[in-house]
């Protein structure tokens, strides 16, 4: 069985089958201590597994499998964000020498592998970007459309790159800011746009058409170049940009809406089939 990565931002790989959701974060991947439980134990309940574990490593040896763990905001099955412990690479190796299972060995090639194809990812970027671009293909997205989204993603880390150094936090300020611009551009927030989709723990971008992606590299490229020109600082100016940013896209997507006589925001996304997957059609519903 071939193990994959599945998702983009927050990426889900895929050992014997089982899903394992996995967070970068300081130039490492972080694991879902809990999905790694589920795929070595075949456990009924990894969450309590995980909690008797502790105790019991604690008991045998005296130490604190917790201190191996960051707790990291993660998908949830609901869809929701949840705090979720997670180990590196090095946490993993430690946490499951105390799992018995046949699997364990095979696991620690596996994560080995992983962690050697991210080492190599820092070295040459280029064979990230070579890696994302045949996920999509393979998915069924357009090389037209896999381009725009490549540059999407580029765009996106330029404007990350300035939030960390201009005093945002990740997740809950990048969160906070990305909705700001969302909402001058396109008039909902990314959870708002998500339910209009039908989407829960897929990526919203990649079930973005062509306008939705172009305004939305339109609003957070002008966020970016606010800030530079702007030379910003602290949240709180930084929000303000964003709104500045997302409605100079924003006015974009309404002069050309006027122009069409109808939406760009769509409830049309990419979903994958089971036979050939493809790019669902534009319709003319409006935007909530």
């Amino acid at each position: 069985m071939t193990d994959q990565v599945s998702d983009n931002e927050h990426t889900l790989v895929i050992f014997k089958g089982k899903n394992i959701r996995r967070m970068l974060s300081q130039g490492e991947w972080w694991f879902s201590v809990i999905d790694v439980v589920a795929a070595l134990t075949d456990s009924a309940n990894p969450r309590d597994y995980w909690y008797k574990m502790k105790i019991r490593v604690k008991d045998e040896d005296d130490a604190e499998l917790s201190t191996l763990c960051r707790q990291l905001k993660l998908v949830a099955p609901d869809g929701k964000l949840r705090e979720t412990d997670c180990a590196n690479t090095e946490g993993l190796f430690r946490i499951i020498q105390s799992i018995p299972s046949p699997k364990a060995e095979p696991f620690k090639r596996w994560l080995a592998k992983v962690g050697y194809e991210r080492v190599q990812e820092i070295e040459n970027p280029e064979l990230a970007t070579k890696r994302t671009r045949m996920l999509y293909k393979l998915k069924g997205y357009s090389e037209d459309w896999i381009e725009k989204r490549m540059r999407g993603i580029a765009i996106r880390e330029e404007l990350t790159d300035e939030w960390q150094k201009r005093g945002a936090k990740e997740q809950m300020d990048y969160e906070i800011l990305t909705a700001e611009i969302s909402k001058a551009t396109f008039g909902v927030t990314p959870s708002a746009y998500k339910k209009l989709k039908g989407l829960k723990r897929e990526n919203l971008r990649d079930h973005m058409d062509d306008f939705e992606l172009i305004f939305t590299m339109l609003g957070e490229r002008s966020t970016t170049e606010i800030h530079r020109n702007e030379n910003s600082k602290g949240v709180a100016k930084l929000q303000s940009d964003a709104k500045a940013g997302g409605k100079i896209a924003g006015n974009a997507r309404k002069a050309l809406e006027k122009r069409l006589g109808h939406p760009i925001v769509s409830p049309d996304n990419f979903l994958p089939k089971k036979s050939s997957p493809k790019l669902a059609k534009n319709t003319k519903k409006d935007e909530s």
